[in-house]
């Protein structure tokens, strides 16, 4: 028999490593995207090939047997060491690479005017940039960090944990100076409904606070807006926004520089508690290169000033 011979199925040790890890069928098949009888058929086909159960039931759940934390050890020391390699390999042998995974809506507002203060405290370091809306889809072997809102009462996306960027996030409504010179000033809630236009996400992902949402938490009757413009694309709506088409929902952080700048204004006077946090997402189980390491101590430990 030849070693190749000799090896189960990688997606039954897949399966088998992240049900150890969860001590869930359940928590494994949400990682991998499977059901949870798939994992189960592929923890039997395992468990036939080893010839011994890898996990017991007992009233506290799943754990894996004697056999299965032993085997559990070296499935994951090998799997780590795959991806480990992997990555290496598709940086095509540039170590000083640097790939961020993030949605478009946060490469094209926030992370876009962060990236030049990285690159001059970083300069031998080479950005690239992902852009994958729904980080639940991440395939964790493409990137090395990821930068997503996420929600504090939600499990962190499968393989990753997630460290907050900033906190105490605020979400207003904004338009641009030039929105309110050429319409009449917004008188409240009720005259925003109905006699100005609302820019409306569609296809929204989980942490996005809707505009329904945001009227109802507030206390205020939401109807549907007499006018609006209405895209799957965040970008498309701030660029509207940003040029006079109407009202938009915004995070008071990830667009501070907008509003500092004048550029963008508060329609209304209320605010609400951002329902997620911009957090910079970390591979778990993988050795973080040196770009990864250096690019999270400045984004989440930055340097303070000297004091006077």
């Amino acid at each position: 028999m030849s070693a190749r011979d000799a090896l189960p199925p990688l997606q039954c040790l897949r399966a088998f490593e992240a049900a150890a890890r969860h001590g869930s069928f359940t928590q494994a098949g949400r990682e991998l995207n499977l059901t949870q009888s798939a994992i189960s058929r592929q923890i039997k086909r395992l468990e036939e090939d080893l010839g011994r159960p890898l996990f017991a039931r007992d009233h506290d759940g799943l754990r894996p047997t004697p056999a299965g934390e032993n085997y559990y050890r070296v499935v994951r020391r090998v799997l780590r060491e795959l991806a480990d390699e992997t990555t290496r390999q598709r940086r095509r042998g540039n170590e000083r690479q640097l790939t961020l995974a993030t949605s478009p809506a946060i490469a094209s507002t926030w992370l876009a005017r962060q990236l030049p203060l990285f690159r001059e405290a970083h300069p031998d370091i080479e950005l690239r940039i992902l852009t994958v809306e729904d980080p639940y889809r991440l395939d964790l072997a493409e990137f090395d960090l990821g930068i997503y809102y996420h929600l504090s009462h939600e499990i962190d996306p499968p393989g990753l944990s997630a460290d907050p960027i900033f906190h105490d996030e605020e979400v207003i409504a904004v338009c641009s100076p030039t929105y309110l010179e050429c319409h009449d000033a917004i008188g409240g809630p009720h005259d925003l409904l109905t006699r100005h236009t609302l820019l409306i996400v569609e296809d929204h992902f989980r942490d996005w606070l809707t505009w329904q949402h945001w009227f109802e938490s507030l206390g205020f009757d939401w109807q549907e807006p007499a006018h609006s413009l209405r895209a799957n694309s965040y970008q498309l709506l701030l660029h509207s926004a940003l040029a006079g088409q109407g009202v938009i929902l915004c995070w008071s952080k990830l667009l501070k520089d907008d509003i500092t700048q004048g550029r963008l204004v508060k329609a209304l006077p209320q605010t609400l508690p951002s329902i997620g946090t911009l957090s910079l997402l970390t591979p778990q189980h993988r050795h973080m290169s040196q770009p990864a390491q250096r690019f999270t101590q400045w984004l989440l430990h930055p340097p303070q000033p000297a004091a006077p």
